[in-house]
């Protein structure tokens, strides 16, 4: 008996040792978080997906586990561990990842690659009022107290002139520079480009017929917004590869290192842009550019870093968001052939379809940065002022209470009131354009490579680093 209880105790205490090794081991990024009652329906499914992921569980119709981990609890008892939200591998699929944050912590308090804390907001309705609510700022310093020092990111002083671009700037700012560019993007002017699009579209794919394969970003999905987008601005189509190169390092920052890694890049493609400024400035032309010099010249309403982050943003924003939608609604099709049966039987689908691939795709991933200007509370938690809100466009558009079957490609959804362009003010000005290269594009590609498939697994493609945007490095494709 005195043998047995000795043995006893000894486990007892092996077990104490093993618990509190467990718990010193344990990373500061993981954190319990209170379930909202409000949203069972989400977190039992949730919990199955979750479940279902883990290898040797078993779920029961309640959606508990059984079977040989039985012992392990919901998955909402699990803590949530924060990825890194910019690399590849979250990239390739985050949508467990937001499914988890609505169902149980949809206010999310997260710390990002660059060491500064971060609120991700992830339910449909809070995404949409976030984007729209005054008690948001874009720039920083707005939400800073009157005397605060505020502590921003280290940035290289090279890439401040680039800060003075319309997504980073608030009202009146905001909307003195938006009217320079409005007019150029508005639907009945973008309309007129449609055939220029399309004869881009068809000599892409002249150029890779005979060869039976083609990559599809670097021979088509980059191609087309990048040489139209060069086009209305002015820039050489020679040189989109170049702007891309170096646009594809900008946008891949997310840490004081990758701004490192980035500065030959920046440097080269802002000694291009002063390039082409004096150039117009000396020779007028028919283009975007031009009319921005003038403007600047006129004296108050551009000043010359103004005219460098306009341009640099309109090159950028205006192909990388559409080179995603273009690939990695490719990609979403080729995984549902019976959507691409119906869209080829009926053309009339490609603009509800285009903006399905919006909604599923989402290319832009996260709108950029905003910052409380007072506490805010949402969803219980409060965001102090100052704090770094993150509105997640890519949870908010798979939101099972906004969207039936929101993890399922239907071109026939409707409605279908996606936030991919974003909202309010800041809502994506280049929408109209995005819109109709990603309507050309994709009819166009289905309609003369009918055959289309992937030449590699899908669970090995590789996608780009960032924390804003998600879209694929390469898309190899055969017919």
């Amino acid at each position: 008996m005195a043998e047995q209880l000795a043995e006893r105790r000894g486990d007892e205490a092996r077990g104490r040792e093993e618990r509190e090794r467990a718990r010193q081991e344990t990373p500061a990024e993981l954190v319990h978080v209170p379930l909202d009652p409000d949203y069972d329906a989400v977190r039992d499914a949730a919990n199955r997906v979750s479940y279902s992921a883990r290898p040797g569980l078993q779920i029961t119709a309640t959606g508990r586990p059984t079977g040989v981990c039985s012992s392990v609890r919901d998955s909402v008892m699990q803590p949530i561990i924060s990825p890194n939200l910019a690399s590849p591998q979250f990239k390739a699929n985050p949508y467990p990842f937001y499914t988890r944050l609505r169902a149980e912590a949809p206010v999310y308090r997260t710390t990002l690659a660059d060491k500064q804390a971060a609120w991700l907001v992830t339910r449909y309705d809070d995404v949409a009022a976030v984007l729209k609510d005054e008690r948001f700022a874009k720039d920083r310093l707005k939400a800073a107290a009157p005397g605060e020092r505020v502590k921003a990111p280290w940035v290289p002083g090279i890439f401040k002139p680039l800060t003075r671009n319309m997504l980073d700037l608030d009202a009146p700012d905001h909307a003195r520079l938006r009217a320079l560019v409005h007019t150029a993007f508005t639907p009945r002017l973008v309309e007129q480009l449609r055939e220029r699009i399309q004869m881009l579209a068809d000599r892409l794919l002249d150029a890779v017929e005979q060869k039976g394969s083609l990559e599809l970003v670097a021979d088509y999905a980059l191609p087309v917004p990048a040489t139209v987008i060069a086009d209305l601005l002015g820039v050489p189509a020679a040189d989109r590869d170049r702007f891309h190169k170096w646009s594809s390092r900008i946008t891949s920052v997310s840490s004081g290192r990758d701004a490192l890694r980035a500065l030959p890049g920046v440097w080269a493609f802002m000694r291009y842009l002063r390039t082409l400024f004096r150039q117009r400035r000396g020779a007028p032309r028919d283009d975007l550019i031009t009319a921005l010099v003038q403007a600047e010249e006129a004296g108050d309403v551009l000043t010359e870093d103004e005219l460098l982050a306009m341009v640099f943003l309109l090159l950028v924003a205006g192909h990388e968001t559409t080179v995603n939608l273009i690939a990695s609604g490719t990609l979403a099709l080729l995984q549902r052939p019976d959507q691409i049966d119906l869209l080829k039987g009926d053309p009339v689908l490609i603009k509800p379809a285009v903006e399905e691939l919006l909604r599923y795709t989402s290319p832009v991933e996260i709108a950029t940065e905003r910052f409380a200007r007072e506490d805010v509370v949402l969803r219980g938690i409060t965001i102090p002022r100052g704090g770094q809100v993150l509105a997640v466009l890519g949870s908010a558009n798979r939101d099972e209470r906004q969207f039936v079957t929101p993890d399922v490609v239907d071109i026939r959804r409707e409605p279908n009131r996606h936030l991919a362009f974003g909202q309010g003010v800041h809502y994506c000005l280049g929408a109209p354009l995005a819109r109709l290269e990603g309507q050309i594009a994709l009819q166009t590609l289905l309609r003369r490579l009918p055959h289309l498939r992937l030449t590699v697994a899908s669970e090995t493609l590789r996608w780009r680093r960032g924390v804003f945007l998600r879209g694929l490095e390469r898309l190899p494709l055969a017919f």
